[in-house]
């Protein structure tokens, strides 16, 4: 798909648009979270974009919805289907379904809609949907302590466009990789003529880096699935409550997500956990040694005494010996104790292995001394290897897990999205379900619905009075003030707007011609002066130009001028609508506009079958052929069958004037 032959994707939208993977999939598809990952494209932008790939497919010209009252119509039926999606992603797919006269695009959607129908929305799916969404790709950390390095400047700009996280240097020689070495804990080499140098420090030669970038920067794919980690995971309870067949083990995929913390650092590793506690733990611990090992000899000096005869006592002061050599004399023994003490006090305390406690022995020397006193300079060659043997585990663990988790990504990314497509086709099922739907047929000339109930009532669904009306070419529909004609003409829309949007329709029954357009004109609030008249007319002018099949609603529009002349111009108009259009036009003043016509015009009416308690009794359906009483007839009807001061018969009268 080219992306520019779409309608308002300029050539800067179409390159952020290429920044995308897939982006003809995600056209095709509606994926709006994904073309909503391009830079500068909001999830609105995205629904647009998709919509118009979709029209461009089918060549729909986007005209079908004629009218602000049809497109508030069909607003209202994408809110409904929002109402009943869990995630933010469904209501954005939802965008991208539309009325059109496309028979393809119809047949695609109704199609998707007869599996959708069938999903069953238990709760429990719905509640592992709540933390379904579409996967991101968290910031980018910068890592100091690694950096890439190559002779070439072209490889240079190759990589840092692939490594962003890294610095990326320049080397001439050993000498500049050496002068690398020192600065960071790991230098990647990316060319090959560096094999085999050896060079003190972390240096690592791989020609084919650019191609594995969970190798060099595994952070990278530990971030990426740390941040997604929770919708991965509600993705994963989507399928196994509603048993939907994953793209991989989610129980391998449980096992690697647990091994990983919320900042991306790899957890539940022991030998990690001891060798970390280990560096943290280092000065503390020899401190608490160098205590135990000088508590031992101080708490043994204080129970011996110590006898020196005073010859030796003046040998000792004669050869400058001090404390060292009277506790090599007389407590040797004790002191030999204290270090050992004192060593099996800082191994256990780290729980240092074998080759590990054979240094940290080296940390406190058997020479006799009090107080006892470590040597720095062993503790740091610990400290040192203790970092080392982190640092190298902690990598490899990266590594280990980003590769293992780099192989589920794609699996990943098609776990989300079949979440997020059962929470679009739930949407339409509850739809379905909650407004008693049924796919119409597309079939014959003009509407015939049975059993049909509009959710737009300002009144709980199930209270809704179902209605049957069957229309075709143009018809006058009458009746009393409040008794439906409204309400009616919201049903045919909504069941016009829904079936050219290739979903069901709440009605038991629904038959319907496959229009080009739906003209609904709602009425107008008092009389328009001379110039929005003029435009009125204009909009009908251009309304019956064309012979295209339209289906045209009109209310009241006998309120746009004077009464008089309102039946002249609807039979006018009506008369130019006679043919391919199916025309239902609410008026007071059928009859008026019947005999002004040149044709037999149809009339429709929403009887009243009487008055109780000063409320209307009203059959909603319509009946074929019959000019609906009005209210004020009706009154006068029941003044004059039911009032006992009607002396003169001045009812009976007024009640005869309306025959």
């Amino acid at each position: 798909m080219e992306l520019e032959s779409i309608s308002g994707v300029g050539e800067k939208t179409a390159a952020r648009l290429q920044s995308i993977e897939e982006p003809e999939r995600a056209l095709r598809e509606g994926d709006v979270a994904a073309l909503a990952r391009a830079p500068g494209i909001t999830p609105g932008r995205a629904a647009a974009i998709a919509r118009a790939a979709i029209r461009a497919e089918h060549d729909d010209s986007g005209t079908f919805l004629a009218t602000d009252r049809a497109r508030e119509i069909h607003r209202t039926v994408l809110d409904l289907l929002q109402e009943r999606a869990v995630t933010d992603d469904a209501a954005h797919r939802l965008e991208t379904l539309f009325p059109t006269g496309s028979a393809s695009r119809i047949e695609e959607v109704r199609e998707w809609v007869e599996t959708a129908m069938e999903r069953e929305p238990d709760p429990d799916t719905l509640d592992a949907l709540v933390g379904v969404g579409p996967l991101e790709s968290p910031p980018t950390d910068r890592i100091r302590e690694r950096c890439l390095a190559t002779a070439d400047a072209e490889r240079h700009a190759e990589a840092q466009e692939a490594f962003p996280e890294l610095s990326v240097e320049i080397v001439e020689d050993t000498r500049g990789l050496a002068d690398l070495a020192r600065g960071y804990a790991t230098v990647i080499v990316l060319d090959e003529a560096f094999a085999g140098v050896d060079i003190d420090g972390d240096v690592r030669v791989m020609p084919d880096a650019l191609d594995s970038p969970e190798e060099v920067v595994p952070e990278r794919t530990l971030a990426f699935f740390a941040h997604n980690r929770e919708r991965i995971r509600a993705a994963s309870a989507v399928h196994r409550v509603a048993e939907l067949d994953a793209p991989l083990d989610l129980a391998a995929l449980n096992d690697r997500l647990v091994k990983l913390d919320d900042d991306g650092t790899v957890i539940g590793d022991d030998e990690l956990d001891r060798l970390e506690r280990a560096v943290a733990d280092l000065d503390a611990a020899v401190s608490t040694a160098e205590s135990v090992a000088n508590d031992r000899l101080r708490e043994a000096i204080e129970e011996r005494d110590v006898t020196i005869e005073g010859a030796d006592l003046l040998s000792l002061v004669e050869q400058g010996a001090g404390v060292d050599s009277l506790l090599s004399r007389e407590l040797e023994d004790e002191h030999a104790a204290a270090i050992e003490a004192a060593r099996d006090q800082l191994v256990d305390a780290l729980a240092l292995d074998s080759s590990e406690a054979e240094l940290a022995t080296r940390a406190f020397p058997e020479e006799p001394m009090f107080p006892v006193e470590h040597d720095e300079g062993i503790v740091n060659r610990l400290r040192e290897d203790l970092t080392v043997a982190r640092d190298r585990r902690a990598s490899r663990l990266k590594r280990d897990l980003a590769a293992d988790l780099a192989g589920m990504r794609e699996g990943c990314d098609e776990l989300v999205q079949a979440a997020l497509a059962r929470d679009v086709e739930l949407a339409v099922s509850r739809f379905a379900r909650d407004f008693d739907c049924v796919l119409p047929a597309f079939e014959g000339s003009g509407i015939a619905i049975e059993g049909g109930c509009s959710p737009l009532l300002d009144c709980a669904f199930a209270k809704v009075e179902p209605i049957d009306y069957e229309v075709s070419g143009p018809t006058l529909l009458s009746g009393v003030n409040s008794g439906g004609k409204t309400s009616t003409l919201d049903l045919l829309a909504l069941v016009t707007v829904l079936s050219h949007m290739g979903l069901p329709v709440p009605a038991d029954s629904v038959r319907i011609e496959r229009y080009e357009a739906l003209h609904y004109q709602e009425k107008s609030q008092g009389t328009l002066d001379a110039g929005a008249f003029e435009a009125t007319l204009r909009e009908f002018a251009g309304l019956v130009a064309g012979g295209k099949h339209r289906l045209v609603l009109v209310d009241e529009l006998e309120s746009i001028t004077e009464p008089g002349a309102s039946a002249t111009i609807i039979a006018g108009i009506l008369e130019e609508l006679a043919g391919s259009t199916t025309g239902v036009f609410v008026s007071h003043l059928a009859g008026e506009i019947s005999e002004a016509a040149d044709f037999s015009v149809s009339i429709d009416g929403i009887e009243a079958v009487g008055l109780e308690n000063g409320e209307l009794v009203v059959e909603r359906s319509p009946k074929k052929d019959v000019l609906a009483r009005s209210t004020p007839e009706l009154i006068v009807e029941k003044l004059a069958t039911e009032s006992d001061d009607d002396t003169d018969g001045f009812y009976e009268k007024l009640l005869g004037k309306f025959e």
